[in-house]
């Protein structure tokens, strides 16, 4: 492979660009399929040679590139600088017998590609400093990405598997415990001579029938949400804005007549692709929160606003009402049958929460919660933009 190399830079070196022979031709065919870029380090004249394929994979145009030894160095991602440097040192200082390490390195449109970049030392200077470094870079970023995407799916696994051992242990506690109930109630009833008594057990028996019909609502909510996003029912493009309106329109009279602000500061040019009743939901979730517990003692609001960052949009949801003791319960915010407000409060479920958080993860988002007693609360859901086609 060297001796390969070798000769193929002794011909780039013969080569000028605008009087290209017909032996470059031949090197230049070969390059365009191997799609693997050559270069070569000339410590005399502190330079390095590139091959079209290197250039190329920057989408670099200028054979001058290369004149400054730093041209490559400077366009390397800052968070692969300092393996990038130490691994190119370890072999120019006989600590490594080849030089060989993986980095991003910027294009000229702006975006970043990932690079294998593989080197050795050819030629020795009497003092034991390299003369002569010959390596190649092989555009990466495919694997790089199909590896990204594999360690997502696998944390994903984990993660639906974590929640859905947790799912399934409750439910199964409730079913089983209103089962239970369902059967002394009726060895009680079974047992009772007293019809006051027996009418008293007939109400119980409703009030556990009611519990595990709700059970079973709930899980059947669940399973259907979990089901379409395993189906990867998301295809539909939506704006934003006007999906925040439309939930905002339907909750009118609940909006009116707590005389709560919303306010929808969402950019009108923000557009995800989702499942538009999933993203309903969610915003009608939360909307609802912040008029069902906004605080008695002063005006309320609910703010949603966006912003963008390079790879993604942020929508804050704000209201200044009761909140939540974040401390106090941060491990249950987003749990199945966690409530936050007492117990008095009749129209708390538990399940709210934790089906908007499933529903934002079906669609490929995030959600987290800031809040403060008394003070009020902030929910920020994360979606990743989607990758324009060219």
């Amino acid at each position: 492979m060297l001796n390969y190399l070798k000769k193929h830079l002794r011909s780039l070196r013969q080569i000028q660009p605008k009087t290209q022979t017909q032996e470059s031709s031949k090197w230049q065919i070969a390059l365009e399929y191997s799609s693997i870029g050559l270069w070569e380090y000339d410590a005399e004249k502190d330079r390095v040679l590139f091959s079209n394929g290197s250039l190329q994979i920057l989408g670099v145009d200028n054979y001058s590139f290369g004149q400054n030894p730093n041209d490559w160095n400077d366009r390397v991602h800052d968070d692969d600088k300092e393996k990038y440097h130490k691994d190119f040192k370890d072999h120019i200082t006989h600590k490594t017998a080849m030089y060989e390490n993986e980095h991003r390195v910027r294009c000229e449109d702006g975006s970043y590609k990932w690079i294998r970049d593989r080197g050795k030392v050819i030629e020795w200077q009497p003092n034991g400093s390299p003369k002569r470094i010959i390596g190649t870079h092989t555009d990466i970023t495919s694997r790089i990405e199909r590896e990204q995407k594999l360690e997502e799916y696998l944390q994903l696994i984990t993660s639906q598997n974590k929640r859905l051992h947790n799912f399934t242990h409750i439910v199964s506690h409730n079913l089983k415990t209103n089962i239970g109930n369902f059967k002394n109630i009726l060895e009680f009833y079974d047992d009772s001579d007293n019809n006051e008594e027996k009418e008293e057990l007939i109400r119980h028996l409703h009030t556990i029938s009611e519990g595990l019909t709700n059970t079973i609502i709930d899980l059947d909510d669940i399973i259907s949400i979990k089901s379409k996003a395993n189906a990867k029912q998301l295809d539909e493009v939506i704006n934003i804005s006007e999906c925040v309106q439309k939930v905002v329109n339907n909750l009118d009279l609940e909006i009116d007549s707590n005389d709560v602000s919303v306010i929808n500061k969402i950019d009108n040019d923000l557009n995800i692709t989702a499942n538009s009743a999933y993203l309903e939901s969610i915003f009608y979730n939360l909307i609802s929160n912040g008029i069902k517990y906004k605080h008695p003692e002063r005006d309320a609001f609910v703010h949603l606003k966006s912003s963008e960052s390079s790879n993604h949009i942020i929508i804050d949801i704000k209201d200044n009402g009761i909140g939540i003791d974040t401390k106090k319960f941060k491990d249950q915010l987003f749990e199945m049958y966690h409530t936050f407000h007492g117990t008095d409060r009749t129209d708390s479920k538990g399940i709210g929460l934790y089906i908007t958080k499933i529903q934002a993860e079906a669609i490929g988002g995030h959600i987290d919660l800031k809040s403060v007693v008394n003070k009020g609360s902030t929910f920020t859901l994360t979606f990743k933009k989607q990758k324009s086609t060219p």
